[in-house]
């Protein structure tokens, strides 16, 4: 087994155990890859917008952030959480203002005690990492709780890997399960890609190859690249299913695509084992995948 798959890394930990994978907690904060459209997503679930937060939301999607701000300032004063969860990601994002964490955390607070799910997201994110303010597990798998029994998904994901790490809670793998299923069965990449990796390993939950490659590959149409890179190694290795060099190297490709740092090394180590007319047909096969998925 190569070297470079024998460990696995858990975001936001020092624990490192021994197995096949690497598994991620999604990155949040300001470094949050979905951080920059929430604001958006946000919008779109209110019924009917008016006055400033619509306003607000228009400059934003034009890329004019100080105006943006200016609306959503106006809107969060009056109380509204929408826009107070909007002026919390960008002084979060540093967009039309400078970048400040702990203003952040203020206005995400202020939407968060207002039930505003995306804002008990991030305020927990932010008691995770430790950005803008003391590291807090507890805290921050209180906040990440109260959007999750709600049925937001992202937070769902994140009270699994709490678990899953032991953070702010007994470290409990079937709960770790449990709470990865429900984000998972709602199409939560981080969700899926994490219990693709409880049922390779077994952990949590009795070992099935099938259904990891099921949600790995779940997770993967998404372009969620840690779950292309996982799907990448079990079809190198044939576990789940049917041994395929020219899918595999595929997968690798595409990771790599994403910026998946892992999948360069992949690359290095699947090429020399590879003919000529193998990495062509992988090559082909990523590049019509990115073609079709070009976002």
């Amino acid at each position: 087994m190569y070297q470079w798959l024998s460990q696995s890394v858990v975001f936001n930990t020092g624990r490192i155990k021994p197995t096949l994978r690497l598994k991620f907690r999604r990155r949040k904060v300001h470094t949050r890859v979905i951080a920059g459209v929430a604001i958006g997503l946000a919008l779109l679930v209110i019924p009917a917008l008016a006055g400033d937060l619509e306003i607000g939301a228009k400059y934003y999607a034009g890329n004019d952030f100080a105006k943006a701000m200016r609306y959503y300032q106006k809107a969060a004063a009056q109380g509204n959480a929408s826009a107070q969860f909007s002026v919390g990601l960008m002084h979060a994002e540093g967009h039309g203002v400078v970048q400040d964490h702990g203003l952040a955390i203020y206005w995400y607070g202020k939407a968060a005690v207002q039930g505003h799910l995306d804002a008990q997201d991030h305020l927990g994110a932010m008691y995770e990492s430790g950005v803008g303010v003391a590291r807090d597990y507890k805290r921050a798998m209180d906040w990440y709780m109260k959007a999750a029994a709600q049925g937001f998904a992202p937070a769902q994901a994140s009270v699994g890997a709490m678990y899953d790490n032991g953070h702010g809670v007994a470290q409990d793998y079937q709960q770790a399960v449990a709470w990865y299923a429900k984000a998972a069965a709602q199409g939560n990449p981080m969700g899926q890609n994490n219990l693709g990796t409880m049922y390779e390993l077994g952990t949590g939950v009795a070992k099935d190859y099938p259904q990891a490659a099921f949600w790995y590959a779940k997770a993967a149409a998404q372009g969620y690249a840690p779950a292309q890179f996982n799907l990448a190694i079990i079809y190198k290795i044939g576990r789940g299913v049917n041994r395929d060099n020219i899918e595999a190297y595929k997968w690798m490709v595409v990771a790599s695509a994403n910026r998946y740092e892992d999948a360069e090394r992949g690359l290095a180590i699947m090429e020399p084992k590879m003919t000529r007319n193998q990495i062509a047909a992988g090559q082909r096969r990523a590049s019509e995948w990115l073609t079709a998925h070009k976002k």
